[in-house]
């Protein structure tokens, strides 16, 4: 390379000066303009401006260009013996390629981030590194190492001093406690972050994190008002800033938030339009766009919708999801569907508030299996968890889930009870579709306890709402139900199949070829059946199936 003259190094240097005063005022494009228009110089100068141009990239939305960049700007600062600034720019690697989902490479970037600063502890980068490594060790369940690593950060941070340090370590470890299911603890540190945010003190990407971090708590923890709130506030601040991961993550917040309130094709515009803003940058963002656009659609009844959203999500992610399970059972695929939200729970082995979640659906599946004790199992963990974070979402999913299963065991008047609290729980959380399900179990309940006015009245609300939200294949269920002869001594409809074809002389193996099951799927439902008909052989059996038409 020719050597530059004294004016050029001069003019290179003063637009590099004006480019990173353009990313401190949020001018990106300005910035981007300025570094690139700054030409190529050399040493120090040249990492400088490779490194603007990374930033603002980022910002721009741009992500493959920041990584490019910010690569060069590591190897120059590493050439010249720059340990801090070749560390700060590895650390972002590390991010850069985590929102790409590459793990591997995200990792490798994190290990040479701690090689260049291990040695520089007193410095803004040091404290950005410790916090992705408590990311990761909260990531894998090591919740003890996570708190000391963010802990190490906040420390550094209020020596510093650095208010966006501090508060990225605050959230953090608001996270990771209550996740320890110290939850007081844990929303206070994360109160206490979100103040700065709001007040306006906080860098950009540090405001978007911490609201976005807010949400996630507020979302994961059930408490719907407070998300609502949070998501708003955030969704106002993000279009401020319509750049890089927002409003984009805004969106997938939102749209899940209508999606709980009943409006559903409003949700799903929403998570589309998050797709598409996010579409080759936030790559886990887009997964949950999808998987959120195949819940809505599951339970508008579109099976197909449903199951390409969830596959879009899959091929993004790389990980099935609940929903994709609720679309098997609804298709009478009762064995995948416990494959899959068997798996994910074994995921999720340590993680309590991801555990809950999959709950619900657990159960749902075991109990149309005919796996009662599994369902048991699962509802008593759900009541713990709920019981343990004092979630309104989680009490009332739990009580919703227990009523199910006492319905399944023939315990209509303890499912009465037990689904008249679900019912009021889920009124006062104000989610249509949620109530809808919980009047839909109430009124099979009456019906089981002789109450046929309770069940029609039940029945009667479920049904206008499924009707007004469109849940098309919930409101079949109900129509099949009101207007079908009522099944004797608590029967399901599956296990009145099963019961008929025992009447034919069919086999547990010729049964489980004729309705798809596996052979054991078919002896707990026939478990469940002489249970709740009071025999103990096939013969009585099918006796009672002739008795009561079910042959």
């Amino acid at each position: 390379m020719a050597d530059l003259t004294d004016n050029q190094i001069e003019s290179g240097h003063g637009r590099i000066e004006r480019a990173q005063a353009a990313l401190d005022r949020c001018a990106w494009a300005e910035a981007l303009d300025l570094a690139l228009g700054a030409g190529v110089a050399e040493g120090a100068l040249e990492a400088d401006r490779l490194d603007v141009v990374a930033e603002a990239s980022w910002w721009l939305g741009n992500l493959d260009d920041c990584i490019g960049a910010r690569e060069q700007a590591y190897a120059r600062y590493d050439a010249i013996g720059d340990r801090v600034r070749a560390g700060q720019c590895a650390v972002w690697l590390y991010e850069h390629h985590m929102i790409k989902t590459r793990l591997a490479i995200a990792g490798a970037w994190l290990r040479r981030a701690r090689g260049a600063l291990d040695d520089e502890p007193d410095c803004l980068a040091f404290g950005a590194l410790v916090l992705r490594e408590a990311e990761v060790a909260h990531g894998s369940g090591d919740l003890v190492h996570a708190t000391a690593l963010a802990r190490t950060a906040l420390d550094l941070a209020r020596r510093l001093p650095s208010i966006d340090l501090e508060a990225q370590a605050l959230q953090t470890i608001g996270r990771v406690l209550i996740d320890s299911g110290q939850l007081a603890e844990g929303l206070g540190h994360l109160d206490e972050a979100m103040l700065s945010a709001v007040e306006g003190r906080l860098d950009a990407y540090t405001t978007g994190k911490v609201h976005c971090s807010m949400i996630s708590a507020c979302e994961q923890l059930g408490d719907l008002r407070r998300a609502a709130e949070w998501t708003d506030a955030t969704l106002r601040w993000s279009e401020t800033h319509p750049l890089a991961m927002w409003p984009g993550i805004c969106r997938v917040h939102r749209a899940a938030l209508l999606h709980l309130r009943g409006d559903l094709p409003g949700a799903e515009r929403e998570a589309r339009r998050a797709c598409a803003e996010l579409d080759g940058f936030h790559v886990g963002s887009v997964a949950a766009g999808y998987n959120e656009i195949g819940e809505i659609r599951r339970r508008l009844g579109d099976l197909q919708g449903a199951e390409e959203a969830f596959a879009q999500a899959e091929a993004i992610c790389g990980q099935q999801s609940a929903g994709l399970a609720l679309v098997r059972l609804a298709q009478h695929r009762i064995d995948v569907a416990t494959a899959i939200v068997t798996q994910l729970l074994g995921e999720q082995s340590w993680n309590e508030l991801a555990r809950a979640k999959l709950l619900p659906a657990r159960i749902q599946i075991a109990v149309a299996a005919g796996d009662l004790v599994t369902a048991a199992e699962a509802a008593a963990e759900l009541e713990r968890v709920a019981k343990e974070y004092k979630s309104p979402a989680l009490t009332a999913a739990a009580l919703s889930a227990r009523g199910r299963l006492q319905l399944a065991q023939g315990s209509a008047s303890d499912a009465c009870a037990t689904l008249q609290r679900a019912l009021q729980s889920w009124s006062q959380l104000e989610v249509p579709y949620e109530v809808a399900t919980a009047r839909l179990l109430l009124g099979q309940a009456c019906r089981n306890c002789g109450d046929e006015e309770g069940a029609g009245r039940s029945f009667k609300q479920a049904g206008d709402i499924f009707d007004r939200l469109g849940a098309a294949i919930d409101a079949q269920q109900l129509r099949d139900l009101t207007r079908g002869p009522t099944l004797p001594a608590g029967l399901t409809d599956r296990e009145a199949q099963v019961l008929g074809l025992v009447s034919s002389g069919l086999t547990n193996r010729e049964i489980a070829a004729s309705l798809h099951l596996s052979e054991r799927t078919v002896a707990r439902h026939l478990s469940n059946i002489f249970t709740k008909i009071g025999v103990t052989s096939r013969t009585a059996a099918a006796a009672f199936a002739y008795e009561h038409d079910l042959k």
